[in-house]
This record gives C-alpha cells, sequence and structure tokens, in this order.
C-alpha cells in the first residue's frame, strides 16, 4: 500500500496558475475535461490558498487537506508532515549531542520551516537543545553569543543551538537581516531560504572563539516513511475530505482541533501563517542553559 509511502504519488510543482497568463482558464479547461466531480488539493500555504481562490473567484468544487511539515496553516493544531520532520530533526539533535561534547564545540542546526518556527522549536524541544532561535522571536545575535559563555562559565563546554531557516541575524544595533540562496523567487514571490546556520556558526566563533560547527539538515527533513502519527492523521484528513465531497461542502479544509478532525473554510485556514506564539517559546527558554 501506500500509506508507509513518502512524498507524494500524485506529482507536484510550485506553479502558480495565477501568475501564468491564462492559467486560470486552463486548470477549469481541464477539470472540465476531466469531467471531475470534485478537486481535493493537498498541500500547505500556497496550494490551498490557489484552491480557496479558484473556489471563491470560479466557483470550482474544491476541499483542502492540510499538508506541509512546517505546520504553519492557520485553524488546524497540525498538519500531517509535520510530526515527521520534527522526527527526524530531532533524532539528528540526539545523534549531534555525541559529537558537540567529546568535542566541546557548538553545534548549530538548521532546519527548515520557512518563516515559522514550529519543526526548531518542537525539535529543539525534543532534542534538549541550549537554545533555540525562530523568526517569532528576534534574540539578538549578542544575546545569543552572552548566553553560550554565561553556559560556558558554568562548566558546559558544548552547546546545541538550533536555528530555523527562516530566522532573520539580529543584531544590537537594531540590523535584521534574512540569509537567503542566490536563486530567484518562485512563483509564490517566495525566496530560496537556507545558509543562517553557517552565517551564526561564523558570528558565535568570531564572537566568542568558541569551535563552532554547523549541520544543515535540508531535504531528509521532508522524505523517507512518515511517522505513524503522520499516517493516522492523513487518513483521518482523507476521511472528512471525501465526506466534505459527497456533502458536497466546498470550500472547506479538513483540520485537527484538539482531538477531534473537524473542517473549516479555506478562507479562515490560508489568511494568515499560524506563528509560534510567546508561550510555547517560554516553554524552551524554561530549559535553557
Amino acid at each position: 500500500g501506500i500509506l508507509p509511502r513518502g512524498g507524494t504519488i500524485l506529482g507536484t510543482s510550485r506553479t502558480n496558475p495565477h501568475k501564468l497568463e491564462g492559467g486560470v482558464d486552463q486548470v477549469l479547461r481541464n477539470f472540465a475535461a476531466e469531467r471531475l466531480d470534485a478537486l481535493v488539493a493537498i498541500g500547505g500555504e500556497d496550494t490551498l490558498g490557489v484552491a480557496a481562490r479558484l473556489h471563491a473567484e470560479h466557483g470550482l468544487p474544491v476541499v483542502g487537506v492540510p499538508k506541509t511539515i512546517d505546520n504553519d496553516l492557520s485553524a488546524t493544531d497540525y498538519t500531517f508532515g509535520f510530526d515527521t520532520a520534527v522526527w527526524v530533526c530531532t533524532e539528528a539533535i540526539d545523534r549531534l549531542h555525541t559529537t558537540a561534547e567529546s568535542h566541546n564545540r557548538v553545534m548549530v542546526v538548521e532546519v527548515m520551516g520557512r518563516h515559522t518556527g514550529w519543526i526548531a522549536l518542537m525539535s529543539g524541544i525534543a532534542g534538549g537543545a541550549d537554545m533555540i532561535l525562530i523568526p517569532e522571536q528576534p534574540v539578538t545575535v549578542e544575546a545569543a553569543c552572552a548566553e553560550l559563555q554565561s553556559r560556558h562559565r558554568r562548566g558546559k563546554d558544548f552547546s546545541i543551538v538550533v536555528v530555523s531557516e527562516g530566522y532573520e541575524l539580529a543584531y544590537g544595533s537594531g540590523e535584521r537581516r534574512e540569509v537567503a540562496q542566490a536563486a530567484p523567487e518562485d512563483e509564490f514571490g517566495h525566496v530560496r531560504l537556507g545558509g543562517v546556520g553557517a552565517e551564526l556558526a561564523r558570528e558565535i566563533e568570531e564572537r566568542t572563539g568558541y569551535e563552532t560547527r554547523v549541520t544543515v539538515l535540508g531535504h531528509v527533513q521532508r522524505g523517507g516513511s512518515p511517522t505513524p502519527r503522520d499516517r493516522v492523521l492523513a487518513t483521518r484528513f482523507g476521511l472528512r475530505a471525501a465526506d466534505l465531497v459527497h456533502e458536497g461542502r466546498f470550500g472547506r479544509m479538513a483540520a485537527l482541533q484538539g482531538d477531534r478532525i473537524v473542517d473549516v473554510s479555506l478562507e479562515d485556514a490560508t489568511r494568515e501563517l499560524k506563528r509560534v506564539p510567546a508561550e510555547w517559546y517560554e516553554v524552551a527558554q524554561a530549559f535553557f542553559g
């Protein structure tokens, strides 16, 4: 069966039909030509944002299923793919503890998540990271280095720093800098994030003198066999999506709220990103140091 498989058997792309001349008309023609009854859109903010517009502006019978490792969709507690990504990152952090401690190093671990810090936060907590840097909490480079020096004075000669790819390097001067790769924006206007871990590691080593290494987990977070929790969640989402189609309730998205599968409007789900609230970061901070 397909349940143990990661990725997508349907295929995927970064195409935005609203940015292509005649793109939306082509979507509507294809839908009619294939004599489809409904479209089930599976993805994150971009995919579901397109789906929401196709339904609202053209009446396309669409339902949504939230799939993104970033866990940044509003109106659902979790998206499937997130738990697997956190598991992969946590296992990597567990392994990096060994080499960091053996060599008295600062180990910087860069993880995905775009402009939200859910992966960094959850894997950092689960992996016992000594510091977690996320887009929602603008900790300065100076403050981060001061905390590492404080640990060192207390006899803690190694540290694990987990940083989200979307964290902006912030400085006491007020300067903030996003680190991105030299690649064109995609059709949704996103830059290709990546490299903040190396920049942060360089800053730490220069400012503290501590030997610092960086590990970028990259696309390993996005592949492989999903965790049991993600398999169950995807199954439950799929059942709700099928029910929505059967009932003719379009413009809706399956969602998890508490332990219940519910449905919400696609518009509500994609209106804004679900960011890490301050109280969640405070949970992590309680164990820093």
